[in-house]
Order: C-alpha cells, then sequence, then structure tokens
C-alpha cells in the first residue's frame, strides 16, 4: 500500500491511499495538507493507515512542523490516526466546531483543542481556514467543513465520494461519478437541511473541491454543490 502525494493548488497538497476491497473497485482515501506559517493537515486517514501516510507527509515537511489538525466529524478516516499523529508533532492542536469539542474532543484529547465558531477563521500565516457547521452533511451531528479562502479550496469530506481510483485533479464533470458511487454507498442522511446546507456552501463559489474519496475537483465548485442539492432535494420530494 502506498500513499501518494500531488499538490492540487497552491501550496496544497493531497495525499491519496487507495484501499482494495471496498466496493468494486476500491476506495481512495485522502488527506489535504495545507502548507503555511503553521501547517494545517485535515483529515487524518485510518489508524492502519499512520505509517503510509505520516511517510509521505514526511516527505514534504517534517512531521514535528504540522501545527494544526483538522477533520469534519468523528469517523475513522477522518480521524483514526489523530494520536499517532498528536505525539509525532507534539506543537500540534486539533481544530474543529464548537460542538465536536464539547461533545467529545476537549474529553478524549490530553491536549486541549481549538474550538471554532461557525463562520470562524483560523489565520495559519498565508493561509485562512474558515470553519463552516453542516451538522448532518455529509453526517453526524458535529459535522463542519473547511474554506481555504486564499485558493478557493473547500475541503469537502465525504461529499462528492467517487468509487475506484481517479487521477488526483479532474476538471471534468464530478457529478455523474459522485451520483454513480452514491448508488453503492450512501453516505449523507437526507433531510430538510441537506439541500440548503449545500446550496449554502455553493454561495462560496468554491475554485477547488478537495475531496476525501476521489479525485480533487477543479472548476465550478459552486454549480457541483448546487447539482448536488437538486439531486438531494429530488430524492427527499420522493414517496417513501
Amino acid at each position: 500500500m502506498e500513499t501518494r502525494t500531488d499538490e492540487i493548488a497552491d501550496g496544497i497538497y493531497r495525499l491519496s491511499t487507495l484501499v482494495e476491497g471496498i466496493g468494486p473497485d476500491g476506495l481512495t482515501f485522502n488527506q489535504f495538507l495545507v502548507d503555511g506559517d503553521e501547517p494545517f493537515l485535515f483529515h487524518t486517514g485510518m489508524r492502519s493507515l499512520f505509517p503510509t501516510v505520516s511517510e509521505a507527509l514526511s516527505r514534504i515537511l517534517p512531521l514535528e512542523r504540522l501545527r494544526w489538525i483538522g477533520f469534519s466529524h468523528v469517523e475513522a478516516d477522518e480521524c483514526g490516526a489523530l494520536d499517532g499523529l498528536l505525539a509525532a508533532a507534539p506543537d500540534a492542536v486539533v481544530a474543529h466546531g464548537r460542538l465536536g469539542c464539547d461533545l467529545w474532543l476537549s474529553d478524549q484529547l490530553d491536549r486541549a483543542p481549538r474550538a471554532l465558531a461557525d463562520g470562524e477563521v483560523l489565520d495559519i500565516g498565508g493561509r485562512r481556514l474558515r470553519w463552516l457547521d453542516t451538522p448532518h452533511v455529509p453526517h453526524d451531528l458535529n459535522a463542519g467543513l473547511m474554506l481555504e479562502e486564499v485558493t478557493g479550496t473547500l475541503f469537502c469530506s465525504d461529499l462528492f465520494a467517487q468509487a475506484g481510483d481517479p487521477p488526483a485533479t479532474t476538471a471534468d464533470d464530478i457529478l455523474e461519478p459522485t451520483l454513480a458511487t452514491l448508488q453503492i454507498f450512501s453516505f449523507t442522511p437526507i433531510g430538510a437541511v441537506t439541500g440548503p446546507t449545500l446550496r449554502r456552501l455553493a454561495d462560496l463559489k468554491p475554485d477547488t473541491l478537495a475531496i476525501m474519496h476521489g479525485a480533487t475537483y477543479c472548476g465550478d465548485g459552486a454549480g457541483a454543490l448546487a447539482g448536488l442539492a437538486a439531486h438531494y432535494d429530488a430524492l427527499l420530494r420522493q414517496p417513501a
């Protein structure tokens, strides 16, 4: 198993590991490093991936330079390797929404987390990461996403997941492969907040969608998010 690295936007690196045996074609698990004066890692990967992910990360910068760790919600691929990373990066702090900190991080971690309010910006020196509360999108009450404002990169977690091992980046239509993947994996519980949350993200007009499973999309992020919102709206209208 190998973790590959690609620069998917200026100073933003995708670390990607293909795990076979998940679905018919395997599934990539991606982490994203935002390089700045205080480097930020979004997603840790599972604990089992820590050796290969940490080795790939160390090819970009020394692990002890890592200053911030973030993720969307509580799940193995989001934060399973958190303990290993915190041990390797003694100055790193976990940044997450206030609800996630209240529900588990403040109790779980030996190192106090940084609790972020909805819309609050974390300035890491040369990069600005805005936390966005997105309950149940992609899933879990404590879910949130982050927008890097300098490059217009939205870290999407499980939104727009694509099965298999696509290229690191794509400018092709992202919605069609996403909808095909949703026939295999149903990630998001559909409810009254789903469409409005996605349209709120579309209003940010991101240039890059940094996706946890699959290729990073470089293009009309607002259009892709609006299209996904329309898909979920249509499903919600269907009779039970």
